[in-house]
């Protein structure tokens, strides 16, 4: 939403600023359409050579984020952390021949039933599921520095494909003003080649061979980077959850009490999804 509201307020501040110091729009509207046509059409040429489809779609899934904000929300990170705790509990009370059935088949156990937006959320259940299969098949044979290892390579490889669009978009912001000068360029070899025409009618070609540059800045620094930065730290905030993930398994395995165990997970959220720790123990006794 707040995405939405920045491009409104910036368009109308600086066409209105424009429009209160003297400036006639009307050139430049009548520019706009033709300018953007090689703009963007140039635009879009670039991104489409320099991705695949797979970093295509992305890209179009990251635009949304954009817009509606951070995947997870407060209650997701709580559940999260229930749910990872639960199945580390069973793990010690019960055994590995307990947990086996959860892990290896989520979408039958009774326990991620009772999280549906978790079990939803696949590269989640993964990660937690990969994770608690390998002590379980392993008998309690692994290393914790080693199974720290693997969710770090699996949260790594995971996180680099969530922050294709970012790139794509960062990269598109970069090459904006220089497109917008390939549109002006061109719209100066139209006007040298009416050079014979009056004054009047060069200036006008001049003027609007001039809004392809501006329109090319405008577009890199005034929408397109400032929506790179916002879709950057909505991924950040969806990282968050698998930060929380790693925490409660690696905590467990060291043997910390689960006080402890849950407070390392809940400390490296961000303040906008960090419950209280006495709200975060409630929950997982009421469990």
């Amino acid at each position: 939403m707040y995405a939405a509201v920045g491009i409104v307020i910036l368009i109308v501040m600086v066409f209105g600023g424009f429009a209160i110091t003297g400036g006639a729009l009307g050139p430049v509207l009548e520019a706009i359409p033709h300018e953007m046509l090689i703009i963007g059409g140039a635009a879009l040429g670039a991104t489409v050579a320099g991705n695949s489809m797979h970093e295509l779609k992305l890209l179009g899934g990251g635009i949304a984020k954009i817009f509606k904000g951070p995947k997870h929300t407060k209650q997701d990170h709580v559940d999260v952390i229930i749910l990872t705790t639960k199945l580390i509990k069973m793990l010690r009370s019960e055994g590995p021949v307990a947990l086996e059935s959860h892990v290896t088949d989520p979408q039958t156990s009774a326990i991620f039933a009772e999280f549906p937006k978790v079990l939803a959320n696949h590269p989640l259940v993964d990660l937690i599921c990969d994770t608690l299969t390998l002590i379980v098949v392993s008998s309690g044979t692994l290393e914790t520095h080693a199974v720290e290892e693997v969710m770090d390579n699996a949260m790594k490889t995971h996180f680099h494909e969530m922050n294709e669009p970012h790139h794509a978009l960062q990269g598109l912001a970069d090459a904006l003003p220089a497109l917008g000068i390939v549109a002006a360029v061109l719209g100066v070899v139209k006007t040298m080649g009416s050079i014979d025409k009056p004054p009047a009618i060069l200036g006008g070609m001049i003027g609007s061979a001039l809004v392809g540059t501006f329109m090319g800045v405008l577009l890199a620094y005034g929408m397109v980077a400032p929506m790179a930065g916002r879709l950057k730290q909505v991924l950040d905030a969806d990282e968050q959850i698998f930060h929380a993930v790693k925490q409660i398994i690696i905590a467990s395995l060291h043997g910390y009490p689960q006080p402890l165990v849950v407070e390392s997970a809940r400390s490296g959220l961000g303040h906008a999804f960090r419950p209280g720790l006495s709200e975060l123990l409630d929950a997982l006794r009421g469990r």
